[in-house]
């Protein structure tokens, strides 16, 4: 499965929902999703990985950039919901965990702004 990216504009938070894979073939466009919302002033973000199947060093480098980036001044924060087991083992193995604050789902994430 490729990887499907959709991007929901709130009030306050933006919410990027990915499904499906993320690699180093298709890592680009995950991060050029990203740096769209920041580049329109977006910091406030909240990814839901619910239907990600598979996340490669490439796609974590981009989520650990674009928390760095959303962090940045106190601007905002990236968060992450509806992460799959798989996922968060994958997670837990690069000891990412503690970076981000994890929700059980997307409605939880954003009203944590």
């Amino acid at each position: 499965m490729a990887l499907d990216i959709d991007i929901r504009d709130l009030k306050r938070v933006s919410v990027i929902t990915i499904k499906g894979r993320v690699d180093s073939s298709n890592a680009p466009e995950l991060a050029s999703a990203f740096q769209s919302l920041t580049d329109r002033g977006r910091y406030r973000l909240v990814a839901d990985l619910g239907g990600l199947e598979y996340i490669s060093s490439a796609g974590l480098r981009i989520l650990v950039s674009t928390l760095k980036t959303c962090r940045r001044y106190n601007r905002g924060d990236l968060r992450l919901s509806n992460i799959p087991p798989r996922i968060a083992e994958i997670l837990d193995l690069a000891g990412m965990t503690p970076l981000f604050k994890i929700f059980d789902d997307t409605v939880g994430a954003v009203g944590s702004f």
